[in-house]
């Protein structure tokens, strides 16, 4: 039997294997978002809409997530934190807890399901009726066109949202403080003025750029990765919202283990 002609093995592991080549995939049009949006002339009014489409249209939510994060985490802090007389000091806790962690996080989770369903979810239909290959045969390249523009709006709007979502949840964490274990609002920022740093506020706003960059590479590539039809474009929303979730908490992990070290 010619050995040339025999069929190919299948993957032992085929979970694995796609994973491994979903990343690999990834990576690559991350790099082509980086070496396309650095050659020839970039498109800013596409840039504007995206930010427009994204980031102001995505504030609400983001917003009503550190609301009642905020207000949850100061019941739960004040309710322990009372247990040792210390109730004071929610404030520290707190201030802690959202500018380095909880903020960007929570904005990530909430806003990159939102944005990230929506950008797979536009790119896929494009790919199935053909668009993006359009695109192509008129000699231009739709990285540049589609996936830059998203993923820089993405990149910038993350960031944006989290620092509006810190103020958020300090300030309704710091109205269940006084309605609830009688901390005055002079108190509880004193405390927290008293615990953060400026590395705190920045770290956090450097991890939300990240996972803004993440959500929108993960997105754009489901997009184009579609094929189907309308039942491939549903797959592709929500496996990009599970995809974009797990590499947020990975990203935060290794950030986190990475900013400490620094």
């Amino acid at each position: 039997m010619n050995p040339a002609a025999a069929p190919e093995r299948p993957p032992r592991f085929p979970r694995f294997h796609d994973a491994a080549l979903q990343m690999g995939g990834g990576a690559m049009l991350a790099w082509k978002v980086v070496t396309s949006g650095l050659r020839g002339r970039f498109d800013w009014k596409a840039l504007r809409y995206q930010i427009e489409h994204i980031g102001v249209r995505s504030t609400s939510i983001g917003s009503l997530t550190a609301l009642f994060a905020g207000m949850v985490l100061s019941v739960q802090f004040g309710y322990f934190m009372a247990k040792f007389g210390i109730a004071y000091a929610i404030g520290r806790v707190l201030a802690l807890s959202v500018l380095r962690e909880l903020g960007p996080v929570l904005t990530a989770l909430t806003v990159g399901g939102r944005v990230g369903s929506g950008i797979a979810a536009e790119l896929g239909s494009m790919q199935v009726t053909e668009q993006i290959d359009a695109i192509r045969a008129l000699g231009a390249d739709p990285v540049k066109k589609l996936v830059v523009p998203r993923v820089l709006a993405t990149t910038i709007c993350v960031p944006i949202i989290t620092v509006f979502a810190d103020v958020i949840g300090l300030v309704s964490g710091a109205v269940i403080a006084k309605s609830m274990y009688g901390i005055g609002y002079g108190e509880f920022y004193r405390q927290a003025v008293a615990a953060v740093v400026l590395n705190d506020f920045t770290s956090g706003i450097f991890k939300a750029a990240v996972f803004g960059a993440l959500i929108g590479i993960v997105g754009c590539y489901k997009g184009f990765a579609t094929s189907g039809g309308t039942e491939g474009v549903g797959r592709a929303t929500t496996e990009t919202v599970a995809i974009s979730a797990i590499g947020v908490l990975l990203a935060d992990f290794v950030l986190t283990q990475l900013l400490l070290s620094l």
